[in-house]
């Protein structure tokens, strides 16, 4: 009986979720232009057809974003830097706003990137804390973060322009 249980709650289980996971395999280049290399390509999100990750390829650890419709890496210059560690990279849906964090020095931070003027501004530059695992709502305008006070981490959003966003402390 208890073997009968578990095949139907497996079968109903993965039934429930068809067509997922799936696969995502796109050839590997050696040259490091596709979404494969042989370096560790960490923190991979999806969103709308772009596929965010942090890889060191290159032999720093940076972000790079990948275009599942045009199957090539999207050109992110001003993004990167030599002195810079950036993780947890996420993108709005239509991949112009990409946020990540990144830590320099010793001290990390909260960075976003503007596709289009190609520039990256500190989100959280006046923010005397630990930050990580920063995301973006779909439309670009509210990140949402980690932030480490007195050692508690708690949640934070802040808007596209940097300043907090107030959220009720109980639920409507």
């Amino acid at each position: 009986m208890i073997k009968r249980i578990f095949i139907f709650a497996c079968t109903t289980l993965l039934g429930g979720c068809f067509g997922y996971p799936r696969l995502v395999s796109y050839p590997f280049d050696p040259g490091g232009r596709s979404i494969n290399s042989l370096a560790s390509e960490l923190n991979p999100q999806i969103s709308g057809r772009y596929i965010v990750f942090t890889s060191d390829r290159r032999g720093s650890q940076d972000v790079y974003m990948f275009d599942t419709l045009t199957q090539n890496l999207v050109d992110l210059p001003g993004l990167n830097a030599l002195d810079t560690i950036a993780s947890h990279p996420s993108a709005s849906a239509d991949g112009r706003y990409v946020v990540f964090a990144a830590s320099r020095q010793g001290r990390s931070a909260i960075f976003i990137y503007d596709r289009e003027t190609r520039q990256s501004r500190n989100l959280t530059n006046n923010l005397q804390a630990e930050v990580r695992n920063p995301t973006i709502s779909a439309d670009g305008n509210a990140i949402a973060f980690e932030s480490s006070n007195n050692g508690q981490w708690d949640v934070l959003v802040y808007n596209r322009s940097g300043q907090p966003v107030n959220v009720p402390q109980d639920p409507r």
